[in-house]
This record gives C-alpha cells, structure tokens and sequence, in this order.
C-alpha cells in the first residue's frame, strides 16, 4: 500500500478506534509490543496481507505471525492440543508464537501461511497491542515493522525511519519492554523450538517437563518431514501437483495458465498488472489451477518490486522434483 503520509497515533481510545478502522479499511497500521513494533494487517484480506510484503520489500513470501487477543480467538483458527493448551497458560499472553494446523473453514488468508497447513499465532502482552486487537476483533498478521533486512524496530522512531509513506499509520507508545523477537515452538506434534526468542528454552522445558525438540540446519524451521511445518521451513518445499512452466504467453496443449497483466488466462493474478493484486491471488489460483490435475503455465511477471517475490514463489514451485 502507498500512502502520502504516515499518521503518528497515539493510544487513547480515539487514537485505537482510527487504528482499528484503518484495519478493516485494508490498511497497514504498525502497532507496539512487548517484543517488537509488529506491521499489522487484517490476515483474513489477502490484498492487505500482500501489501505487508510490499511495504517490507520482503524477498520471498515466508509465513507470518498472527496476533490475536485470547485464546478464545485462536481456537477459531488453528487445531487446539492439551500442550497448547499448557503453554498458553503458561506463556500467554507474551512473547510465545505457537506453529498449530489450521482448522478448517478459519478464514485466513493463504499468503498468511505462505500455502502451509500450520500457522503460527500467538497472544501478545503488551496493552496496547491488546487493545488494537479487540478493538479491530480480527485476527491481525504482523512481521516486524521493518524493511526488509533492516534491523526489527523497537520504538515508533524506528518504524517511521524505514516506512513513512510506505504505511497508513502507527501506533506510538514508547519503546518495547523485550525488544526481541518471540520464541517460535511448532507443535505438530511434538514440541520443537523453531526459533529463540522472548521466552527461553529452559522456560519452555520446565512448563512441559520435558526437553524440546531442537531441529537442525534451519534458524527457523523444523527437519523436513511431512508431520512438522512451520514459518521460514517448507515454503521452499511447496509446488503443485502438475508441472509449471514459466514466463508463458500461451498455454501450450493441455496447459491451463495463469494469467498477468494483458496475458489473459483460465484465471488471471491481476488483469492491470498490479503486483499487489497479484500477489493476494496467487496461492489461491495455483491451488484452484492445481486442481484440474493439468500442466499449469504462468504469464511472465515483471521482476520489480513485489514481482521478485511472485517470481521467487513461482521458480520454487516450478523447480524440478
């Protein structure tokens, strides 16, 4: 999303309630907490969610963490377990994500979970944060307010450094108290630390009385194994069913395609050529193309801005296997 000017917010009810409708217009609010400022953004609006990553300059669609305000609210999203359920008593709210399946019909956006079936979501303990979130009452997708490769910002100074103009607004309320990111454990089943953080190991390990899992070779995945997926570890991992062909300008015998711009296909990212637009569609029209059980051809993308991120989800998907 592109906007003029970055309004600075403050946290008085006024000041929220802007927020909150900000968020449910389809635009980008940064917003404090305990950990980091986080770029929020309705995760249930996939052109919302798609302009975090333009904002950002994200290289590639990674899977983001949800924020929601109790776990009441994140029953509604993911398949709850008794270990959940005891880490969330434990650690929540605070600075804990927890990777858990998606539960059916949740509602959410596909470039939340980068085409995943796990998401990672968690309760934050800063108020603010909380009260942006009942105050939205939806689920809010939120990376680090920061471009992308830029050092995670802990104060409003810090988001506005990187995207004033690039968002609609931010939420000032001082610096954070950890200013670190959360801890990240998959629970799919078993416990496995995905990425250190806010709450430690030890932490972790005395809440569930036993050790946990700590996978090898990824700083924020888990050993690739059908039974584990978590945010950064199987997106590399993820194609269609059928083969996919690149940078087509026609479907070649039984090909459906995937249309860009002025190349029209059986069904099409963005008939203008928005890279945004584009991006909120595409892992729902591969997913839709991908059921016809056809070779699927994509329509060039340009490899400007959001487009280095289509292109880099398209060549992992079209990449031999």
């Amino acid at each position: 999303m592109n906007t003029s000017a970055t309004q600075t917010l403050g946290t008085n009810a006024k000041d929220l309630r802007t927020a909150a409708a900000l968020l449910g217009a389809g635009a980008l609010v940064a917003f404090p907490t305990e950990t980091v400022y986080g770029l929020g953004a309705d995760a249930r609006n996939a052109q919302a969610v798609a302009a975090i990553y333009a904002a950002k300059g994200r290289p590639s669609f990674n899977p983001l963490i949800v924020h929601v305000s109790d776990v009441e609210q994140a029953k509604r999203y993911v398949q709850w377990s008794d270990t959940a359920d005891g880490l969330a008593r434990a650690f929540w709210p605070g600075a804990l994500t927890l990777v858990l399946p998606l539960k059916d019909g949740h509602g959410l956006s596909a470039l939340v979970t980068a085409g995943l079936d796990t998401l990672a979501i968690r309760v934050p303990s800063h108020p603010t944060a909380i009260a942006l979130l009942h105050a939205a009452d939806c689920p809010v997708a939120a990376p680090s307010a920061n471009p992308s490769g830029r050092i995670s910002p802990t104060s409003a100074a810090h988001v506005l450094d990187g995207l004033s103009g690039k968002i609609a607004a931010v939420l000032d309320d001082g610096p954070c108290t950890v200013g670190l990111e959360s801890t990240i454990v998959g629970l799919t089943p078993a416990p496995i630390l995905l990425r250190a953080g806010g709450v430690s190991a030890e932490d972790l390990e005395t809440a569930l009385g036993h050790s946990l899992g700590h996978p090898p070779g990824h700083p924020l995945g888990a050993p690739q194994s059908a039974n584990i997926t978590a945010p950064g570890q199987l997106a590399s991992h993820y194609a269609p069913a059928a083969h996919v062909r690149l940078n087509a300008r026609a479907a070649r015998g039984d090909e459906v395609l995937l249309g860009f711009g002025d190349i029209a296909g059986d069904l099409t990212l963005s008939a203008t050529g928005d890279l945004i637009e584009a991006a909120a569609h595409l892992f729902e029209h591969l997913h839709a193309l991908d059921k016809t059980g056809r070779p699927i051809a994509v329509a060039p993308i340009p490899d400007t801005g959001l487009g280095l991120a289509i292109n880099d989800r398209l060549t992992r998907a079209a990449a031999p296997r």
